[in-house]
């Protein structure tokens, strides 16, 4: 995403001493604050709704270094009563990151890190829910066009996982359309493991096709959202992709940053 920037050198600055002169080179931030809201109307996490297909308010705030280092927040409502997906995890999901990011001259960009995913509301006293996920990414830029692969391994042993461990794949493509605000996204995941338990061989393929409008401060965009979970009778369950909301769907979101 695109954010405006906020840098904490820079409000200290501002609030110590007069306006530099205008011809004065400033020094570069070490220091840059960002943050978004985001409204959507399905919070689908790798295909799966997590809002029973209703609508869910997210938002983040991210602080990084111009090392590459980085620290962030990001929360968003989800709905307890949601199928098998976040039975007894309560109303919220809070993510807590720190990584690495850097892009290089020749257009590759590489983003390591540490995920927690923690549930403060969790309804469930006896449920334990929160996990780490340890995260690698590799994207190449070239012209319009930005390709990335990448994936995500949530380790066995963890209170939240259960007994088995769980990896997941993925790939991007973004094509930004020459002279336009507008942006098409690709995307395909697969889950394989315990965050995949409620798929058959605990395995399955997410995908999303979209489009994403930019204007100064504001994204708009749209997205089909599918799996290939089974949608017939499983478990004795009729229509059983919709039961568990991984049925497809198209989403539509609109985020502001600062």
């Amino acid at each position: 995403m695109r954010f405006s920037m906020i840098t904490l050198s820079g409000l200290m600055l501002a609030a110590a001493t007069p306006a530099m002169a205008q011809d004065e080179t400033e020094p570069a931030d070490a220091v840059t604050v960002s943050g978004s809201v985001t409204g959507v109307s399905d919070y689908r996490f790798r295909g799966v709704s997590q809002t029973g297909e209703d609508a869910a308010v997210q938002g983040g705030v991210t602080v990084a270094h111009e090392s590459g280092l980085y620290a962030s927040v990001w929360a968003s409502t989800i709905k307890d009563d949601q199928a098998f997906a976040v039975l007894g995890y309560g109303d919220a999901e809070i993510d807590l990151s720190a990584g690495y990011s850097k892009t290089f001259s020749n257009g590759v960009g590489v983003d390591v890190g540490l995920l927690y995913y923690l549930y403060p509301i969790n309804e469930s006293p006896a449920l334990d829910t929160d996990f780490f996920e340890p995260y690698a990414s590799v994207s190449y830029t070239a012209g319009p066009v930005t390709a990335k692969v990448g994936a995500n391994y949530a380790w066995s042993g963890q209170a939240g996982l259960g007994g088995n461990d769980s990896l997941y794949l993925r790939g991007d493509l973004t094509v930004a359309v020459p002279g336009t605000p507008i942006s098409l996204l690709g995307h395909v995941g697969h889950t394989d493991g315990q965050l995949a338990f409620f798929a058959p061989n605990q395995k399955y393929w997410d995908w999303s096709l979209g489009a994403e409008v930019s204007a100064s401060f504001a994204k708009l965009g749209v997205q089909y959202v599918d799996t290939d979970v089974p949608g017939g009778t499983l478990f004795t369950i009729p229509d059983y992709k919709n039961f568990i909301g991984a049925d497809e769907t198209v989403l539509a979101y609109i985020t502001l940053s600062f």
